[in-house]
């Protein structure tokens, strides 16, 4: 189970944190990332780390956001900087398992809005 949160109203140009905390250990896992879903939108990648700690970036949000896991705490963390408008939408975050026995398992999603 996992349980998202840091999403809120922020200014164009500011920051926020996301958090993202498994129930359980994460160490089985191939990919930990973030998803987003704008209103009338897919839901799309915004972030993900590997398990060997290999992060891909939309090209979005590339230079402007960083991700990052623990797998000791088995939580992982997306810092957004110079928000703009466009990056308002649902946030969720996802631990997937690419190798058998797999799995993928979402978060229940954080709202993001980011005001002009």
């Amino acid at each position: 189970q996992l349980q998202a949160s840091g999403g809120g109203l922020v200014q164009a140009g500011g920051s926020l944190r996301l958090s993202c905390a498994a129930s359980g250990s994460t160490l089985g896992s191939s990919y930990f990332g973030w998803y987003r879903q704008a209103p009338g939108k897919q839901r799309e990648l915004v972030a993900r780390i590997s398990s060997g700690g290999t992060t891909n970036y939309a090209d979005s949000v590339e230079g402007r956001s960083t991700i990052s896991r623990d797998n000791a705490k088995n939580t992982m963390s997306l810092q957004m900087n110079g928000l703009k408008p466009e990056d308002t939408a649902v946030y969720y975050c996802n631990m997937r398992r690419i190798i058998a026995p797999t799995f993928n398992y979402w978060g229940q999603g954080t709202l993001v809005t980011v005001s002009s």
